[in-house]
């Protein structure tokens, strides 16, 4: 007599994921529950319990099953590709995912991290991180990476929480590109404009330069990319203003 294994830990862990997914995009979140996706599952509903403690470590999971799909529809940050239209790529791709995975999305920015999570959602970040890098080496950054990287994050996850709020019929199309527009004027150099090149894009476009140079020991590469980050972090100077001439009493 032939004997069915039952499924593997890991095997019903990943059907529990998916199952939940589904319903969340279909239902929404008050669908999900562990009855529901148990019976749909075809499992126990103590099998939920055992894999992930109760339905808040469930949703979790969902999470990161969504960071990890959103982070692998990523395309590679390709050494010839213009740099900033690899930012706008990824920019857009991050919206239209929003868009399109509305409850999956509010899920993935508000459950807590868990490390597996913590670590899918940085390998994201690292995509990110080395867009910005690109354009920072191409001389088209205007700010320190970490604020450019801290600003797209910013706009873009605000922008998709700002549409989804919205009526989807009433939705204003436009708000995503201006929205990126508006980033584009705080973060990068227009080209087109002959923007003359500030100390700041200086700093900037050197110091992302510096692991390719070889003419500095590690020591001093890291003491001018100190030197450099400061000047960065400083941001433009003042605009000049008159002031007016002292004001003489009369005699």
């Amino acid at each position: 007599m032939e004997h069915t294994l039952p499924p593997s830990r890991d095997l019903v862990r990943s059907r529990l994921v998916e199952v939940a997914a589904h319903l969340l995009a279909t239902d929404g979140p008050d669908a999900v529950t562990t009855r529901s996706v148990a019976l749909a599952a075809g499992v126990q509903a103590p099998a939920i319990y055992r894999l992930f403690g109760d339905k808040t470590g469930l949703l979790d999971a969902v999470a990161e099953h969504g960071f990890a799909s959103y982070v692998a529809q990523k395309p590679p940050v390709d050494a010839d590709d213009d740099p900033v239209e690899g930012l706008r790529a990824g920019w857009n791709l991050h919206v239209g995912f929003g868009l399109a995975n509305p409850a999956l999305f509010r899920l993935m920015y508000t459950a807590k991290r868990t490390p597996d999570g913590q670590a899918t959602l940085e390998s994201g970040a690292a995509v990110l991180r080395k867009r910005v890098w690109r354009v920072a080496q191409a001389g088209r950054l205007r700010v320190p990476e970490h604020r450019a990287v801290a600003l797209i994050q910013a706009a873009g996850t605000g922008v998709v929480f700002t549409l989804l709020d919205q009526p989807e019929d009433e939705r204003d199309e436009t708000l995503a590109e201006l929205a990126w527009e508006a980033v584009c004027t705080t973060i990068l150099i227009d080209t087109r404009a002959a923007e003359p090149l500030g100390p700041t894009t200086a700093a900037v476009t050197l110091r992302a330069a510096l692991p390719d140079l070889t003419a500095f020991t590690p020591h001093e590469g890291a003491l001018l990319g100190d030197w450099l980050g400061r000047i960065a972090d400083s941001g433009p100077p003042a605009p000049h203003q008159e002031t007016a001439p002292p004001r003489r009493d009369a005699p």
